[in-house]
């Protein structure tokens, strides 16, 4: 059935992704729910949001969070930049989700062929950075493409897997709420890449108690 209500919120890290994980695995499988998105669900909406989960990801326009993990209105609080950079209006973006909204888990959500790391790589290997507001972009990807030939073949792919890790650690070390918010337990980080080929969402890393051990990115 379209649009049918999902049930109650899920209200801790390990809920939400589990309920993130069942969504991708309905896309994948060419089965979405298309829950909360009826006219009832949209009037209800009126009143105020209660998102389970905040997404940081690309503005890649072939990666919607809320289509890749069959969620509807209302169920996730998204803040997007190219290469998923993290710059203060990010930061502050997702302190709301999580001190205002009670937020219990961040995504931080990349994939393969960012044009944002393709870039990067081509500016470091040519020695020529782009120009305008684009070069910002990439000085701030810089940092995981150097990470990345540290510990084997710089590809967009493992560029990608390492740049997911160094955006969670980043906005950890400079968030104080999103720091004690993991330390309290009362939310989780969790990185993934997307494969834009099958639409799987694959866990690159994972901070506090999401339900899953984090595989251990190189960093």
């Amino acid at each position: 059935m379209k649009g049918l209500d999902k049930g109650p919120r899920p209200a801790t890290p390990a809920q939400a992704w589990a309920a993130l994980a069942a969504g991708n695995e309905r896309f994948v499988g060419g089965r979405p729910d298309h829950p909360n998105q009826d006219a009832q669900h949209r009037g209800e909406l009126v009143g105020g949001q209660n998102p389970f989960a905040a997404f940081f990801g690309c503005s890649d326009s072939r990666v919607a969070a809320e289509v890749v993990f069959d969620q509807g209105l209302g169920d996730l609080f998204v803040v997007r930049t190219a290469g998923h950079v993290i710059d203060p209006s990010v930061l502050g973006s997702l302190e709301f989700g999580v001190s205002v909204l009670k937020i219990p888990l961040i995504v931080t959500l990349g994939h393969d062929s960012c044009g944002a790391v393709k870039a990067t790589i081509g500016a470091i290997e040519d020695g020529t950075m782009p120009t305008g507001f684009v070069r910002d972009i990439v000085e701030r990807v810089v940092a995981s493409v150097l990470a990345a030939r540290n510990v084997g073949p710089a590809t967009p792919e493992a560029v990608e897997a390492v740049h997911v890790k160094q955006t969670m650690e980043l906005m950890k070390e400079r968030s104080t709420v999103i720091r004690d918010g993991v330390a309290a337990g009362r939310l989780g980080l969790i990185g993934l890449t997307y494969a834009l080929s099958d639409g799987r969402a694959k866990i690159v890393h994972a901070i506090g108690d999401v339900g899953v051990e984090s595989p251990g990115t190189p960093a």
